[in-house]
C-alpha cells in the first residue's frame, strides 16, 4: 500500500487533557482531539461503525456535540468525495480511541487535519459506551467540551457555561446551514422537468439521486417564498433534512402548505418529514434521545419489507401508525406509510388525495445501506404520473 494512502501518526494519541462536562453536572476527563478550546452543544449519540466523515459533514448535526459508539474512529482517513457538504456542522466530536493509522485506498489525508482545519473540539479517551448509556436513561441534554486554556477553568464555570448554552427545542437553524445563492444540478440522462429543492441542511448525495433519475435539481435557499418557488414552475418540490426544531420553523410549513395548494408533487425526507406533519397540521415533539446511526429498522406498511436505514433526528411527527387520519389543515386522508420497529415512532408520511409524501430518515444512504434508495424511484413515477394526469387534461 502506497504511503499516500496509509499515514502513521503517533503524535494523534495526545496528553493534552479534555473534559466532556453534561447539563447534569457529569464529568469525563480525556484528552483533548481536533482543535482545542471550548465547544457547546446538544450531546447525541450516533451507532455507526462506519460513514464517520458523511455524519460530520452531515448538516443535519449543526448544533450537536456528536459522540460516536464505535470505539475506533479515523481508521480509512478522509477524503473529498465522502464530504456531503461544504464543510463539517458538528459542535463537538467525542471517540474513544483516535485511529493512530489511517489506511485506506481512498485515503487523502487524517480525519485529525479536517477536525484541526475546521475548529472542531473534540475528546478521546473516556468511557463512550458509559456515557451513551448515560443519555439513553436521562435523555440528550446541553454539554461542552473543554481543552486548552478552557480546561483550567473551574468546574462550575465550566457547568455554568454549560448551562447558559442553547437548548435545541425552539431553536431554528436553518439559516446557519442553507445555501446563500441558488445553484443547479444539470438532470443525468432523459430530462423529465426540474424539481425545487428548499436546502435546510441538504446532503450532496440527495442531489446526485435526484439528478441521476432526471430531475434538473433547482437549490434554494431556506429563505426563498412560495411565490418564488412557484414562479419557477418546478414539476415537484423537494424539502431537505436539516438541524433545528420543526415547531421554530412555522415560515416553511407556510411555504409548504401554499405549495400542496397549488397541486405541485412533494418529496420530503428527515427534516423535510417533519415540516410535512406540521403543514397537514399534525404536532412534533422531541425524542428523549433520537435515531442516528445507519442500522435503524424501518418497516414499510405498503410492501411489508424491513429495510435498514441511516437516520439522524431528534424530534418526530405525532400520529396514529394505525389507520387513515384527516388532515387538520384541508388536504384530505393522510396514513403513516413508515415506522421505526425499535420504538414505534412514525418513520414516513403518505397523503391519499394530494401527490405528497416523505420520510424520516435518509435515502440517500451516505453513509448507510441501500435499502431505501428506492424512494426516489417512487418520487419519480409520482411525478412522471402526475405530469401525465396534467397532460391528459389539457388535451381534454
Amino acid at each position: 500500500m502506497s504511503n499516500a494512502a496509509t499515514q502513521d501518526h503517533p503524535e494523534t494519541r495526545t496528553t493534552d487533557p479534555a473534559v466532556l462536562v453534561l447539563e447534569d453536572g457529569r464529568r469525563f476527563v480525556g484528552r483533548a482531539y481536533g482543535s482545542r478550546g471550548r465547544t457547546l452543544g446538544e450531546i447525541v449519540f450516533a451507532t455507526g461503525m462506519t460513514g464517520y466523515q458523511e455524519t460530520l459533514t452531515d448538516p443535519s448535526y449543526a448544533g450537536q456535540i456528536v459522540l460516536m459508539t464505535a470505539p475506533h474512529i479515523g481508521n480509512t482517513g478522509a477524503n473529498d468525495e465522502d464530504m456531503e457538504s461544504r464543510r463539517i456542522w458538528v459542535s463537538g466530536f467525542v471517540v474513544r480511541e483516535p485511529a493512530r493509522i489511517a489506511s485506506n485506498f481512498r485515503s487523502t489525508r487524517r480525519l485529525d487535519d479536517d477536525l484541526d482545519d475546521g475548529g472542531v473540539v473534540g475528546i478521546s479517551g473516556i468511557d463512550t459506551r458509559a456515557i451513551t448509556r448515560h443519555i439513553r436513561s436521562a435523555g440528550a441534554m446541553r454539554s461542552g467540551i473543554f481543552s486548552g486554556d478552557a480546561f483550567g477553568l473551574s468546574d462550575g464555570e465550566q457547568l455554568e457555561q454549560v448551562r447558559s448554552g442553547p437548548a435545541m427545542r425552539g431553536r431554528n437553524l436553518s439559516d446557519e446551514v442553507s445555501t446563500v445563492e441558488p445553484f443547479s444540478v444539470p438532470a443525468k440522462g432523459e430530462r423529465i422537468g426540474s424539481v425545487a429543492v428548499l436546502d435546510l441542511g441538504v446532503k450532496t448525495s440527495t442531489l446526485n439521486h435526484l439528478a441521476e433519475r432526471g430531475f434538473e435539481v433547482l437549490v434554494l435557499p431556506q429563505s426563498v417564498t412560495a411565490e418564488h418557488v412557484l414562479s419557477l414552475d418546478p414539476c415537484a418540490v423537494f424539502f431537505s433534512n436539516g438541524p433545528g426544531d420543526p415547531a421554530a420553523s412555522d415560515a416553511h410549513v407556510t411555504l409548504l402548505q401554499e405549495v400542496l395548494r397549488a397541486g405541485v408533487p412533494y418529496f420530503g425526507i428527515c427534516f423535510g418529514n417533519q415540516l410535512l406533519g406540521r403543514a397537514l397540521g399534525f404536532r412534533t415533539y422531541k425524542l428523549p434521545f433520537g435515531h442516528r446511526g445507519i442500522n435503524q429498522p424501518v418497516l414499510d406498511k405498503t410492501t411489508g419489507r424491513v429495510e435498514i436505514t441511516s437516520q439522524n433526528h431528534g424530534f418526530a411527527v405525532d400520529m396514529p401508525i394505525e389507520g387513515i387520519s384527516d388532515s387538520r389543515t384541508g388536504f384530505g386522508r393522510v396514513e403513516v406509510s413508515h415506522y421505526s420497529l425499535n420504538d414505534q415512532v412514525v418513520e414516513g408520511i403518505r397523503c391519499l388525495d394530494i401527490p405528497a409524501f416523505s420520510v424520516q430518515y435518509h435515502p440517500e444512504s451516505a453513509a448507510g445501506p441501500h435499502d431505501a434508495e428506492y424512494l426516489f424511484d417512487r418520487f419519480r413515477d409520482v411525478v412522471v404520473a402526475h405530469i401525465a394526469t396534467i397532460g391528459a387534461g389539457d388535451a381534454k
